[in-house]
């Protein structure tokens, strides 16, 4: 049972009429036993809310960033008009605007759009579906609560999908699909054809050209059908934020944009999420399939604030990659976890595959380093640097361990990362 407003008003109004024209004990009785009795009909009259049947239909996803829309369509069963309104109830991270107003006659049915603007990543499902009707006098009302289970997942924003189309062109120049540049250079033998002048020399084929009238020089494309290992680091270092959003989320971003970059240029993308164990993992994915996959997979992904097993990282990807493959490891480049935990070991990796490590730099530290002013400046400045120092100290050391490394702020992370894969693809190096 709930009381209106209404209920309130005409409360106020008895005590006006007690106070001014029956000023007694008898009065009040009396006001008082009229508004009840006023409110009992009310409440009798007013449409059950137990027997309604809740039906939901919509989004069942959505990326983070973007509006969705989830339909409740309620059905009254009974007689009696159900008149009032309607809580859906979401989490607050859903960005629901969960009231709406209901009319509902005997044996009809209404349905309502609760719209989402999601402001975190993951599974959000609705809580309860909360009905108060009122009576025709709209006094009092009779108030129920149903569960009426839905689950919007969601996922992954991948902005930096803008710089795809830039890269599918460097990826077309370096394959030779554009006729008005020449072919890149690979290690994947490509075709014959005649020899013109430019072209190099160390490229004719001397068996070819023997068996020809011409003069026949080998072409070259960049490899096909390599293996990327994509790793996501979810240890505590992941959750540190640089300006808006977690380390983590840009590390996604940047992992979304090298899967579809690398399944556009034929090579077979597989990605796990690792801390202490397996978060994640997408694997054995044709490359219409792979972008999907790797959204759904990441999209519950949380930072675990705990310090990641760097051995138990390594023995995955061993598991997992018994041939020669690029393992992209997006973790960060802070000097005791790297080099407690991966540097002892990293042999281990490097050894079998090559090995590119992606972190997320923040812009604040060099702000800082270069600011001036005030003691305090100066004092932050000085932390400043000395953090610039030993991250610059870390990059030497994976370095001549023979790992590529690419360290960026958020916004370039994933362009950087793409750049470094197609250097690597030109190179032959894959």
């Amino acid at each position: 049972m709930a009381i209106s407003g209404r209920a309130g008003l005409l409360a106020l109004a008895g005590a006006l009429v007690v106070g001014l024209l029956i000023p007694s004990w008898s009065g009040i009785f009396l006001v008082t036993g009229l508004i009840l009795i006023a409110m009992v009909i009310d409440l009798v009259l007013a449409g059950a809310v137990h027997r309604l049947e809740f039906t939901r239909g919509g989004a069942q996803s959505v990326r983070l960033g973007e509006p969705a829309a989830v339909t409740l369509t309620v059905r009254n069963p009974g007689r009696a008009r159900v008149r009032g309104m309607v809580r859906d109830a979401w989490p607050p991270s859903a960005g629901a605007s969960d009231r709406h107003r209901l009319d509902i006659p005997g044996g009809g049915r209404q349905t309502v759009t609760t719209p989402l603007q999601p402001t975190r990543r993951g599974d959000r499902m609705a809580y309860r579906v909360t009905v108060r009707a009122f009576g025709p006098l709209g006094l009092a009302a009779r108030q129920g609560s149903h569960t009426v289970p839905w689950t919007v997942r969601v996922l992954p924003p991948f902005t930096s999908r803008k710089h795809l189309p830039s890269r599918l062109d460097r990826l077309r120049d370096l394959d030779g699909r554009l006729r008005t540049l020449a072919r890149g250079q690979g290690t994947e033998f490509d075709s014959l054809r005649s020899y013109v002048i430019g072209d190099d020399v160390r490229s004719i084929d001397w068996r070819a050209t023997a068996r020809s009238s011409e003069v026949m020089v080998r072409t070259w494309r960049p490899e096909r059908d390599r293996h990327l290992m994509v790793v996501l680091d979810t240890g505590r270092t992941s959750a540190g934020r640089v300006g808006d959003i977690p380390r983590l989320d840009a590390s996604m971003d940047a992992a979304l944009l090298l899967a579809a970059l690398a399944s556009r240029a034929g090579d077979r993308v597989d990605l796990i999420a690792y801390d202490r164990q397996v978060r994640a993992s997408v694997q054995g994915t044709s490359a219409a399939e792979l972008l999907p996959a790797l959204v759904n997979g990441m999209a519950t992904l949380q930072p675990a604030l705990v310090e990641s097993d760097a051995p138990g990282i390594v023995a995955e990807v061993m598991r997992r990659s018994r041939r020669r493959s690029l393992v992209v490891l997006l973790t960060g480049l802070d000097p005791d976890p790297l080099e407690q935990g991966l540097l002892p070991i990293l042999h281990t990796l490097t050894s079998r595959h090559l090995v590119l490590l992606a972190a997320v730099a923040d812009p604040r530290i060099n702000e800082m380093a270069q600011a001036r002013g005030d003691a305090e400046a100066v004092f932050d400045a000085a932390a400043a640097a000395r953090a610039l120092q030993e991250r610059e100290h870390v990059v030497g050391l994976l370095r001549r361990r023979g790992v590529e490394v690419v360290d960026a702020t958020p916004e370039d992370l994933a362009p950087a990362l793409a750049d470094a894969y197609l250097a690597l693809k030109a190179a032959g190096r894959l």
